[in-house]
């Protein structure tokens, strides 16, 4: 059983009033949760890394719990999500593959009956290096105002030997979205696309 030993855990959120144009009426809040992990697989090729999924799993939970309650504790608000991965440079892309079920399916656990995908990005790089966090619907693919991303960094990692693990929210679409579509008053959350 690999240890994904904590370094660090950082919480942030964001409010966006306007994009340039009239003030909403009500703020899009935007967060996301960041784990700095020891890679248990860094220098090393391990045919076998499915099962250390599992081991990820509380990770995964008690990101989503901290990142729910920076964003004001109300799944109801949260419409919006994503995660990712940067793996340091003694590590391969593969590592940050793990991500996909402990994040994902933490995130569906918490929030709900969420039926769309939780978009993903992972990459392979160096110390302080930024990843830009795909954003989509918790319920329908389609919904184009929900189409975003949140750039996340870690400062001081990952080191070569740590992966960076991301979770991402978002209480509502991009503030002056207008590009037609699906909108999110429109969905009927039955099959994750409409």
């Amino acid at each position: 059983m690999p240890e994904f030993r904590v370094r660090k855990v950082a919480v942030f959120t964001e409010e966006i009033f306007h994009d340039g144009g009239p003030v909403a009426e009500k703020p899009r809040r935007l967060g996301a949760v960041m784990a700095l992990v020891a890679n248990p697989f860094a220098g090393t090729y391990s045919a076998e890394l499915q099962a250390a999924m599992e081991d990820l799993k509380p990770l995964g939970l008690m990101m989503t719990d901290k990142l729910i309650a920076a964003l004001g504790g109300d799944i109801e608000t949260i419409d919006g999500y994503g995660k990712g991965a940067i793996v340091g440079t003694a590590g391969e892309i593969e590592h940050g593959a793990l991500w996909h079920v402990p994040g994902g399916y933490a995130m569906r656990e918490r929030l709900g009956a969420t039926k769309a995908i939780v978009p993903s990005a992972m990459k392979v790089g160096a110390f302080g290096s930024s990843l830009d966090v795909p954003l989509g619907h918790t319920n329908a693919a389609y919904v184009r105002s929900h189409f975003d991303a949140i750039t996340v960094t870690a400062p001081d990692g990952p080191r070569p030997d740590e992966i960076l693990f991301v979770l991402a929210m978002a209480c509502g679409g991009r503030i002056h979205s207008r590009m037609g579509g699906l909108e999110a008053w429109q969905v009927k959350g039955e099959d994750g696309l409409r």
